[in-house]
């Protein structure tokens, strides 16, 4: 695979209100990754590279306003908002980041050799694969086999290049399978019943929040509403909500010098240690040791 410049790269100097970037890079088989972060202060838009070669993307984390696949730098995604969004994009396409206020975000870029790739399984690539852009989709088994890579980019270990391989061929078969169909009479929401739904989530972060007031929101019965969130979202509404709730924790974390009791109860969290536990079990790592490795980071 030719060698790509990487955004840190290609960005050089930095566009405005990113502070800091830093690149983690290597190559399995067919496949390159490079593992993302950057610092930020504020608006940020900028080009997102790598156009010169098909790359699936994986958002892996973020702190601040949520992160915006566009096509055109001034043209907003019309596409609604989800959490671990993924985009898959053809070679010869730009795509562009877009955040109203980041602080932190660490994606991951999956660069693809089509023809090794399609030499490495012995089959030609659909075209629906390999040629149709799809922004802000969501795919659980996808994203968590891209995050399982990223978190052994840097790892020196003999054994992680079989890993590695492993995964990617994994990743390549999952995309390959027919997407699952919803169950007969499931929709999505429409794109301003997200909205008011996730908004009204936002607007009551660290509060209980009932069910049937989010389906009373638009007109729904609480079934009908439950099953058309997931298909909408990928997640359902309680984990949409905790999912927020951690976002806004990280922004804590990062922003003030607050103790984790205190961030635990902004968060509406029943004390540090379930906070704790949950942060952990959703990041993988604890908020003391989250918030050190982002502290210490460059820049």
């Amino acid at each position: 695979m030719k060698v790509v410049p990487t955004r840190a790269d290609r960005l050089l100097p930095l566009p405005e209100n990113v502070v800091s970037m830093s690149v983690a890079r290597r190559s399995w088989n067919a496949f390159s990754l490079d593992v993302i972060s950057a610092h930020c202060a504020g608006r940020v838009a900028h080009h997102l590279c790598y156009e010169s070669h098909t790359r699936l993307s994986a958002l892996l984390e973020e702190v601040g306003s949520p992160c915006e696949p566009r096509v055109r730098p001034d043209k907003p995604c019309t596409l609604p908002y989800v959490p671990r969004h993924l985009y898959f994009v053809p070679a010869g396409m730009d795509i562009y980041g877009f955040s109203a206020d980041m602080r932190f975000v660490k994606d991951a870029i999956l660069t693809l050799d089509l023809q090794a790739i399609e030499r490495r399984f012995q089959q030609s690539l659909p075209n629906e694969l390999c040629g149709v852009p799809r922004l802000r989709f969501t795919d659980d088994r996808v994203w968590t086999l891209i995050k399982l890579l990223a978190d052994v980019v840097d790892d020196e270990d003999p054994s992680t290049q079989l890993y590695g391989d492993g995964l990617t061929a994994a990743i390549i078969a999952t995309l390959m399978k027919s997407p699952r169909k919803p169950a007969d009479g499931i929709t999505r929401l429409a794109p301003w019943q997200l909205k008011r739904v996730t908004e009204y989530i936002n607007a009551h972060l660290s509060q209980r929040i009932e069910l049937g007031t989010l389906a009373t929101l638009v007109g729904l019965s609480q079934s009908h509403f439950s099953h058309a969130f997931r298909a909408s979202t990928g997640v359902a509404p309680y984990r949409w909500q905790l999912e927020a709730r951690i976002r806004q924790a990280k922004r804590l974390l990062l922003e003030t010098r607050g103790r984790l009791d205190q961030v635990a109860e902004a968060t509406g969290f029943a004390d540090a240690v379930h906070f704790g536990r949950t942060f952990r079990r959703l990041t993988g790592i604890p908020p003391a040791a989250w918030r050190r490795a982002r502290h210490s980071a460059p820049g």
